[in-house]
């Protein structure tokens, strides 16, 4: 099975801290890299990772707040005196193509393609082998969360049950997988005559959550998930901050992990205000055991 690859480019919240720059993640699968968010410091991020910034086709931005689109430009700029041809496909809430397309008018000429897709609640990116779905979150403004879902494997084929069955090997076999009759003789066969479906797994799942205060529909999105990026940008002790700005504690997110009975929890967008990485552990360890407070460059694989 390939490994599916989290890296967390930033863990802060609102500003950037000396040791923490503003929150992002890439997902990477069979050669995609999905980046979510792209702050002011973004590219350089990128440069110190294992992740090319001239190779993300797809980025999706929660929403229109400077810290989690401002990176934008100064990363295309770069791409472009890189002379940069791929077409990139930007996914923002209503209104961001415009916002965007204002700012970058001023500065840049872009020396590759810009496609721009709003993002709705709902199925927004399907490709062969994984689909990206947004949901709604709670926040001051228009906000979305992220889930990547892996299509599920539905078995294997088995080479030695269609020997078995007289199929030559070559062009009979891509046609069987691909769901095509075969005929040999008065003999039709099918795609279950040839696959093992006891190898059959269901598609992993990541969800990405930035600002928002905690949510049921994140629960449901997040049911069963690999792994739950989630906010935290406040300690319990200052839930009314969290409240107050529409955030969350690491209590909180911890909660809406047990609740969806995720496997993992990485807890990230932290308020400057929180310092201590074992105070934060702690909180959310004491909700829900398996959590991780990531730092800046850490990697998650699944």
């Amino acid at each position: 099975m390939e490994p599916i690859k989290v890296t967390f480019l930033g863990t802060s919240g609102s500003v950037p801290q000396k040791d923490k720059n503003f929150a992002s993640a890439v997902i990477t699968l069979s050669g995609s890299n999905l980046l979510f968010d792209c702050p002011e410091g973004n590219q350089r991020q990128l440069m110190k990772s294992n992740v090319s910034l001239m190779k993300i086709k797809n980025v999706f931005i929660s929403h229109m707040h400077a810290d989690h689109f401002l990176g934008l430009f100064g990363w295309i700029a770069t791409m472009t005196l890189n002379d940069r041809r791929d077409k990139l496909t930007i996914f923002s809430p209503r209104g961001g193509k415009q916002k965007i397309q204002r700012i970058m008018k001023e500065i840049i000429k872009p020396s590759f393609e810009i496609e721009y897709k709003e993002v709705k609640t709902g199925i927004i990116l399907k490709e062969e082998n994984f689909s990206i779905s947004a949901f709604a979150l709670k926040h001051e403004i228009a906000c979305f969360g992220f889930v990547f879902r892996e299509k599920d494997k539905e078995g294997e084929f088995d080479r030695k049950k269609a020997e078995k069955l007289g199929i030559p090997p070559g062009p009979m076999y891509s046609k069987l997988i691909a769901g095509k009759k075969v005929k040999i003789g008065k003999k039709t066969f099918t795609k279950k005559d040839v696959m093992n479906y006891n190898k059959k797994r269901v598609g992993r799942k990541i969800v990405f959550v930035s600002d928002t205060r905690p949510i049921n529909t994140t629960i449901t999105k997040a049911m069963g998930a690999d792994l739950l990026i989630h906010e935290s940008s406040f300690l319990e002790d200052h839930q009314q901050n969290a409240i107050d700005s529409l955030h969350s504690t690491a209590r909180e997110a911890a909660n809406i992990a047990k609740k969806a009975k995720v496997k993992q929890l990485a807890l990230f967008h932290f308020s400057a205000r929180l310092d201590d990485v074992k105070e934060i552990q702690k909180e959310a360890k004491s909700v829900f055991t398996n959590s991780v407070v990531v730092k800046d460059f850490d990697e998650i694989k699944l």
